[in-house]
This record gives structure tokens, C-alpha cells and sequence, in this order.
């Protein structure tokens, strides 16, 4: 879809588009109500203006909206791949070692028993051993920087979909 298009939705459809973004109500109905965007420039802009400062309910509620990632089956099934994941990624994903699995989903486990959360990151083009580091270097910190980590993690994956929604190859 094109900005124009985007700008032209019906309230629901652009509510739908922006949702599929960031399942933050918050977010999604200012992103809606700001539109017309004069540019991607402007839309991006909005983006970050109406995230920042959001409630922690808010940022709990997009964080709810990504999957849990703590059952071994889905992260050996996600991390299978010995070749580099798409064209726009940075770096490949090797094949996840049993224990790397079993590791991140520990991690991810007590994570969420520490913070109250899913541990969120913009995992575009990270390994499972990059992923599982940054969850290791992440745990010691406190619950109120860790608010603050996510919530920056949340916007880097909203900037992606609306990237993707607007038809950018990543």
C-alpha cells in the first residue's frame, strides 16, 4: 500500500492496518487520527511522538500482542534455517544448538517471572545465540529499565511492519 492509500483508509481499515503494526489501542487510534501524512518523513514522526510517554498499560499492551517465545518445539522450528532469513536482514541464522533452545526458553521463562512481561526485541536478522545473549545481558536489569528497554524494542518493530505496510523490502 502506498502512503496516499494509507491516508485514504476508512477509520476501521487504517485502525486494522496500524494494528497489525502495534496492538497498542492507544497508539494505534492516535496513529488514526493523525492522518492525513503529508509524507513517510511525517508518519514516522507521528509514530514516535505518539509512543513516547504512553502508560505502562500500553506498552504492556503491545507487548501482549507478540507471540511468547518459550516453547522449544516454536523456537527449534524458528531457528532451523542455515541460510540468511531475506534479502533485507543483516545477518544469516545458523541452525540453534538443543542447548541455545533450551536456554532462551529458560530465559524467556524467567524473564517474564522477573518483569512481569515477554521479553521483547527486534530480532530481524539475530541468530538464536544473539537473541539468547541479549536476553542474558537484559535479565539483571531493573523492572523500570527494562520498561524503558522493551518499549524502545517495540518501536524499532513497529517502524519494520510500517515499512512493510507501506511496501518497503526489508
Amino acid at each position: 500500500m502506498t502512503l496516499q492509500e494509507l491516508n485514504q483508509l476508512s477509520a476501521n481499515d487504517a485502525n486494522h492496518a496500524f494494528m497489525q503494526c502495534c496492538t497498542a489501542s492507544t497508539w494505534v487510534e492516535a496513529m488514526v487520527e493523525s492522518r492525513p501524512f503529508a509524507d513517510e518523513a511525517t508518519l514516522y514522526r507521528a509514530a514516535d511522538q505518539h509512543w513516547q510517554g504512553l502508560s505502562e498499560s500500553d506498552y504492556l499492551e503491545a507487548f501482549e500482542g507478540h507471540p511468547k517465545i518459550g516453547d522449544v518445539n516454536s523456537l527449534r522450528a524458528k531457528y532451523a534455517n542455515t541460510k540468511a532469513l531475506a534479502s533485507g536482514e543483516q545477518s544469516a541464522v545458523n541452525a540453534a544448538s538443543e542447548q541455545v533452545l533450551n536456554d532462551l526458553a529458560k530465559g524467556n521463562s524467567d524473564y517474564e517471572s522477573k518483569f512481569g512481561f515477554i521479553f521483547i526485541v527486534c530480532a530481524t536478522g539475530k541468530s538464536a545465540e544473539q537473541m539468547l545473549a541479549l536476553l542474558q545481558a537484559r535479565l539483571p536489569n531493573e523492572r523500570p529499565q527494562e520498561l524503558v528497554n522493551a518499549a524502545e524494542e517495540q518501536r524499532r518493530i513497529f517502524h519494520l511492519r510500517l515499512d512493510k505496510c507501506l511496501g518497503k523490502s526489508l
